[in-house]
């Protein structure tokens, strides 16, 4: 008790609660813009910490992370514009809200939902860490293809109007994630002599062509179609419903606490990360959606079924880090540079060896979610004035930060040529009734579908019958048949 005295003492001094303030607030900023993605902008936050206290260093780097996650759903939402990979599946329900007018109800649910599922991850990573990393351990090559294939058997879910269009949609993101060197034997595979395709399509290019640029077409469509009437093109209403009401809260709380469990899996399974937790809690949450319900179309539980999600999966990806010395996320692996930096190694040992500082780590990361909380619903209002600014200004904007951000990603023009080319088949897709959804399902999962597979082929002695060995893998597996079962007769 007089370790996590010290600890929480340390967490609570001026300088580390000023240390995390300056990591929300520049949280915040990375997560609103595209292209400034978590992990880099830690990258860039790691030497400023050089000079800092251990427990001040990791309590501004957590600071800048889950107020990235947090921030990326205010573009996403009022701009169609996701600040992050993860924040991608916000705009299917975000977005519809803010052109209804409900654009300030649809932030305060992200924001109410990132800061619960946060927290109770956080709580579950003090409680918990070493017997959930135990569990991690157990999820091999075999384990993480079954659970890869239970997440595209959610294709179907999402597949609107047409299951056959909808497979269709996710073949196709599967198939441009393929697009690199072969994670075997490097072979450039589709690359036409590009070098710069060596590393695949840019994710970032591709959430934000597919979802940003997109909209600005359909946006710029609308605006020279309206121009004979001189009227502005049908797009972010007036707000008419601000706030958050209990039957609100008595919706969203199932799915919310829902997305929380998906994200602390998708956070200690090592290798999913926040951008499959989000996309996976989406689906799950939309398939298991009451007759009322309206996912795709501007629901307030489809954006608390993602910020949940996402919010939790850095907390728990902690879990396996501070229990084994495994990072759960590419964040996680980052903030392992921290901990070198400071003369801290991460593993069973740092319990006996640096017991203080991680309480006061614990510690640091609650009075981080509550100044989130606090900074968050302040940003409200300003905000929520975007949605008043004319459509024929927004749109040069949202276009600027689309370059900008996929430029940044790489520093290359060809992430700009690619976000604009992804941009365009997205708005071809969505005249002809394709989903963008499944796209980028297969898309984000692909990459790592792949290598799992590739990787559970040579385990298993591409032997089917070994795949018994592995139970784990057997209950995805069994679970992802039935899931596909149920869609497929829900269909007819």
């Amino acid at each position: 008790m007089d370790v996590f005295l010290q600890g929480a003492s340390d967490a609570l001094t001026l300088s580390t609660i000023l240390s995390v303030i300056g990591g929300i607030f520049l949280g915040y900023m990375v997560g609103v813009l595209p292209g400034l993605s978590r992990p880099a902008a830690l990258s860039v936050a790691v030497p400023l910490t050089y000079a800092m206290s251990p427990i001040g260093a990791i309590a501004f780097l957590v600071g800048v992370t889950k107020a990235s996650a947090a921030g990326g759903a205010t573009g996403a939402i009022l701009l169609n514009t996701p600040g992050e990979p993860s924040s991608a599946a916000t705009t299917f329900d975000g977005y519809p809200l803010a052109r209804k007018g409900q654009a300030t109800r649809a932030l305060k649910t992200a924001l109410y939902a990132s800061v619960f599922g946060d927290l109770v991850a956080t709580f579950t990573l003090i409680l918990l860490a070493s017997s959930l990393a135990r569990f991690a351990l157990k999820m091999g090559p075999v384990e993480m293809t079954a659970v890869m294939i239970f997440a595209l058997s959610f294709i179907a879910a999402l597949s609107g109007d047409s299951l056959s269009r909808g497979i269709i949609s996710g073949v196709l993101g599967l198939f441009l994630a393929t697009i690199g060197l072969d994670p075997e034997s490097a072979t450039p595979r589709m690359t036409f002599g590009h070098i710069e395709l060596f590393d695949g399509i840019p994710l970032i290019a591709a959430t934000v062509g597919m979802l940003a640029f997109t909209e600005m077409l359909i946006q710029v469509q609308t605006l020279f179609a309206n121009r004979e009437n001189n009227t502005e093109p049908e797009g972010i209403a007036l707000e008419t419903d601000k706030e958050i009401r209990f039957e609100d809260v008595k919706r969203t709380f199932p799915v919310t606490l829902r997305a929380t469990g998906i994200g602390i899996a998708a956070g200690i399974i090592p290798g999913l990360g926040p951008t499959i937790g989000a996309f996976l809690s989406y689906a799950i949450n939309k398939r298991l959606a009451k007759p009322d319900d309206c996912y795709g179309e501007g629901d307030l539980k489809g954006v608390a079924a993602t910020e949940a999600a996402d919010n939790a999966v850095l907390p728990a990806s902690l879990i396996p880090l501070f229990a084994i010395g495994l990072p759960g996320s590419v964040s996680a692996a980052i903030l392992v540079s921290a901990f070198m930096l400071h003369g801290v190694q991460p593993g069973p040992l740092v319990f006996e060896q640096h017991p203080r500082l991680i309480y006061g780590i614990y510690v640091s990361m609650i009075v981080a979610s509550l100044v989130m909380l606090v900074v968050g619903r302040l940003g409200l209002t300003i905000f929520a004035r975007i949605t008043q600014v004319p459509a024929r200004f927004i749109i040069p904007f949202v276009v600027l930060f689309c370059v900008v951000g996929t430029y940044l990603e790489r520093d290359t023009v060809f992430s700009v040529f690619a976000m604009l080319a992804l941009g365009v088949l997205g708005y071809v897709m969505q005249r002809f009734g394709y989903s963008v959804v499944t796209f980028l399902i297969g898309f984000v999962i692909g990459p790592l579908f792949e290598l799992s597979l590739r990787q559970a082929l040579i385990v298993t002695n591409h032997s089917p019958v070994e795949v018994f060995q592995h139970p784990i893998a057997v209950g995805f597996l069994i679970a992802s048949m039935a899931a596909l079962l149920l869609f497929l007769r829900s269909e007819r």
